[in-house]
């Protein structure tokens, strides 16, 4: 059992959410050798499969074991509650030599796997490279596999944290500390995390980070070696909500618009760049774009731009459209 002492005041109210798109591109790496946690996420692997293949793993897969140490330099904790991944993997990149080597000794001690025992020796002769790899490849993970569907993820991240904001206000942290997994529980002695550590952890001033994650799915992790901010991640709720497709559009809409074309504006329930509406409703992303043109010309789609990338949202006609009302 890993103890978290969290015992004055100040310990308590310093407890705090936060999502983590780099803790989400690892973790998504992570369901590639666990079958439990890739049968949550069926479809993304189905969406992704062809772009899998592009990308070189082998680094990846020997770092982050779903059952053993993973280094904690490889997810730094949020400083805010939306951090961004160009942040984290500058922390990623400024960690300490000494600090990565550190822990990859750890990671090593516990990896079953020649060959990625091998991988970490290699890494052991140059940790500041072998960082820096670390680095740009989950990168490379998260442009292919995690970003086209970060605006979905996100969604179910945030609206998990509003739901326990409230039920923080209404019940007190207790409720919420008991209600994050079914082996995490709050005692006298402090918040226990039921597993094979024994370790105590000292929360004091620093406080105690809570993460939903969507690709741990259904298991929970915790961060307990220093320097580290204590951490603890758990499972998000609605996951079933995750990979559901959309609705089929109504038959009427269908023959006005064509299947596929209603099909599109029936998919956008959240704004979505064109990439992550594609892999949604399954569409190749040259087709989803001719559709989405066509819909914004007439009216029933807008869009707007975060940062690089262009997202399109139904508009108030597009809606009454599609549920049947005038606008």
């Amino acid at each position: 059992m890993t103890l978290y002492s969290l015992r004055a005041p100040d310990d308590l109210l310093a407890v705090r959410f936060a999502c983590s798109p780099v803790w989400e591109t690892q973790a998504a790496v992570q369901t590639f050798a666990d079958d439990r946690a890739r049968s949550h996420h069926e479809l993304w692997h189905r969406l992704v499969h062809e772009r899998v293949v592009r990308l070189d793993l082998t680094p990846l897969f020997a770092v982050l074991p779903r059952r053993g140490y993973v280094p904690d330099f490889l997810t730094p904790p949020p400083r805010n509650a939306r951090p961004r991944l160009r942040d984290q993997l500058a922390e990623i990149r400024a960690t300490p030599p000494t600090q990565v080597g550190r822990e990859l000794r750890l990671c090593r001690e516990t990896v079953q796997d020649e060959r990625y025992r091998r991988t970490l020796d290699s890494f052991l002769n140059d940790p500041p490279a072998a960082r820096d790899l670390l680095a740009t490849r989950l990168h490379e993970v998260w442009l292919e596999l995690v970003a086209p569907f970060w605006i979905r993820i996100r969604t179910l991240l945030d609206r998990d944290i509003e739901q326990r904001s409230r039920m923080l206000a209404r019940y007190g942290l207790r409720r919420v500390l008991d209600d994050l997994h079914p082996r995490i529980r709050w005692t006298k002695r402090g918040l226990s995390l039921a597993d094979c550590s024994g370790r105590t952890v000292g929360v004091d001033e620093r406080g105690l980070l809570l993460m939903p994650s969507a690709y741990l799915w259904p298991h929970v992790a915790a961060v307990v070696e220093e320097p580290w901010l204590p951490t603890i991640v758990y499972p998000v709720r609605g996951i079933a909500d995750l990979w559901r497709a959309p609705a089929a559009p109504p038959d009427a809409l269908a023959r006005l618009l064509g299947r596929t074309r209603a099909l599109v504006l029936a998919g956008l329930d959240r704004p979505l760049s064109t990439t992550a509406l594609a892999a949604l409703i399954e569409l190749s992303a040259a087709g989803a774009s001719r559709h989405l043109l066509s819909l914004r010309d007439a009216g029933l789609v807008s869009t707007t731009r975060h940062g690089h990338e262009v997202r399109y949202s139904r508009t108030a006609l597009g809606s009454a459209l599609l549920n049947g009302r005038r606008a």
